[in-house]
């Protein structure tokens, strides 16, 4: 099974699949703050579409603030995944690779269901640079970027750093747009327009 490239919220409904309270909580609060937002959602609706209580969701987690940083940092991880399988399943082919990510990251940011990437969402929902969540939000999007430097290195093309920052640009815009205006917006061309931007960066 491929592993989803999205920071989307992919939970399962937590009252249809059984799971210790910590997990039952977290996926809730996952599902909330994704369709929601993180400010809407009181802890007390989380404790109610999780089958507990505030005392359970408090010992679990010390804070809201708390649960949104493990939310965020549980999206963050599933994302990785995605950067594995691609990996393994095209080794030593690094424009294979790239084209597999362009491919999944034009998916993403059309998807008819999605409200765009959770951790820019929260971005701008918590605007305090103190916020737990804000370090999460910080090192996910810039090991993203790294990522996808190093793979546009390995595949060979020309100024890669560049290369990289255009196609993260291209995708953060993407999904904005996918928000803003619709799926007949700019960000149905997303994989065209990334394959011009890396064909500019072939090698002469």
């Amino acid at each position: 099974m491929t592993p989803r490239f999205s920071t989307q919220t992919a939970e399962a409904d937590a009252a249809l699949v059984p799971m210790p309270p910590r997990e039952r909580i977290l996926t809730a609060a996952s599902n909330l703050f994704y369709r929601q937002g993180i400010r809407a959602v009181g802890v007390d609706a989380i404790a109610e579409a999780a089958g507990t209580n505030k005392m359970t969701l408090y010992r679990h987690f010390e804070s809201k603030d708390a649960l949104v940083a493990e939310y965020l940092r549980r999206l963050s991880g599933k994302s990785q995944k995605f950067w594995t399988y691609i990996e393994r399943e095209y080794p030593d082919d690094p424009r294979k690779q790239l084209a597999v990510w362009l491919e999944a990251a034009g998916q993403d940011a059309n998807d008819p269901q999605g409200r765009g990437c959770a951790l820019a969402n929260a971005a701008v929902e918590l605007a305090e640079k103190g916020h737990p969540a804000r370090r999460v939000i910080e090192e996910h999007k810039r090991a993203q970027r790294d990522r996808l430097a190093k793979l546009c290195a390995d595949a060979g093309l020309d100024q890669p750093e560049m290369l990289a920052d255009e196609l993260f640009l291209l995708l953060e815009g993407a999904r904005v747009c996918a928000q803003s205006i619709g799926a007949d917006s700019p960000c149905c061309r997303f994989v065209r327009m990334g394959e011009a931007i890396i064909a500019s960066h072939e090698q002469k």
